[in-house]
């Protein structure tokens, strides 16, 4: 069995792929599994530390980008269908899955050419215009959420929910501290506007507080030097990191967590049962983080706090209104837990299966 998996450029496309890239390991003894993305993605540093071939082709987005950037964009594109076709041909895989990204364009356009076996991981509600159109070539789309479905057609469609890695399947529920762990991530590349509120959120918070509250915090590289350095100069307890590979460690420790609205890190958190203040992405396509955030909000699972609104006291008066009520915390991740897809991947399989879009 060979499957190839394209796509990438951020953790919302690539984990989702990497989960399911184990789950059929897992399930099948002899599965070769081959990545294409692109070097400037995360995928070509996470992979090789997952024990994944990597291929890159070069491809970038062109969607909003200034008039240079675009034309650079459309100027790459027929040169990345070459290597899309070149790829395929020395690979042959009996499945092209596409998880988003720019990488998964070419790949899946070519492939479904060629008459390859294709099927599309659709991470959000509202999915992109790449997925839009692809979703109408390709044998099957599975979606993370019910929403999706009036976005292509009936016969592709299949509501699966968001493959997540099995290491943050296999967290177990915490047992409440007298310290409490946050953890921060804004992304694989940081966000400064929550390093920056969640700094500011430290002045607000008092001494009781200090001594009650441990935080981990993934920064980006960017930001790494002066955040650490506030936590000390604060006298906060903090790990502070500019990448947090091992997720799973990190969730399985926290109590809460202060992140961005993704529909990977939202799987994720449903997965792990960890309640959360979500500030959205404000730039994200069609609002789609702000709609997911709404959703958990509205399901009792999280904290919205809405990019306009962000300030350091507004943060640090949400962390003090979760943490001072452990039957908040307890309400709040029983209604994360209740949202979890926790078989996604294995659904995934099975439908590939019925279809006869892998054999045995």
């Amino acid at each position: 069995m060979r499957l190839l998996i394209a796509g990438g450029g951020t953790g919302g496309h690539l984990y989702p792929g990497i989960a399911l890239a184990k789950a059929f390991q897992n399930q099948f003894s002899k599965c070769e599994i081959l990545f294409v993305g692109t070097e400037k993605g995360i995928e070509s540093r996470i992979l090789p530390r997952e024990g994944f071939a990597l291929k890159t082709i070069h491809v970038e987005g062109w969607i909003g980008k200034k008039f240079w950037t675009l034309f650079r964009a459309l100027f790459r594109f027929p040169f990345s269908l070459v290597e899309s076709f070149r790829l395929l041909k020395e690979f042959a895989p009996g499945l092209v899955i596409g998880v988003g990204g720019y990488a998964s364009g070419p790949i899946l356009l070519v492939a479904s050419f060629l008459g390859f076996k294709t099927v599309i991981l659709e991470q959000n509600v509202i999915p992109g215009l790449t997925n839009k159109v692809l979703g109408r070539w390709v044998n099957q789309v599975f979606a993370s959420f019910e929403g999706s479905r009036s976005f292509f057609p009936q016969k592709n469609f299949c509501y699966s929910g968001n493959p997540v890695r099995r290491e943050i399947l296999a967290i177990v529920e915490k047992k409440r501290e007298d310290q409490a762990t946050i953890l921060v991530f804004g992304g694989s590349q940081g966000a400064h506007s929550i390093n920056r509120a969640v700094v500011e959120s430290l002045d607000y918070l008092d001494q009781s507080e200090k001594l009650l509250i441990r935080w981990i915090h993934q920064t980006g590289a960017q930001d790494l030097d002066w955040v650490r350095k506030a936590y000390h100069e604060k006298s906060f307890s903090a790990e502070v990191e500019p990448f947090i590979y091992n997720m799973a460690k990190a969730y399985a420790a926290s109590d809460l967590v202060i992140c961005r609205a993704g529909a990977t890190t939202l799987a994720e958190l449903a997965a792990s049962g960890k309640p959360a203040i979500l500030i959205p992405f404000p730039l994200a396509a069609h609002h789609h983080q702000e709609i997911n955030a709404s959703y958990l909000k509205k399901m009792g699972a999280a904290e919205l706090i809405e990019p306009a609104g962000l300030s350091g006291k507004f943060l640090a008066e949400k962390i003090r209104e979760i943490l001072i009520s452990g039957e908040k915390m307890k309400e709040m991740s029983d209604a994360m837990l209740a949202l979890g897809k926790n078989d996604a991947s294995e659904k995934i399989i099975e439908r590939c299966l019925q279809l006869g879009l892998i054999h045995v």
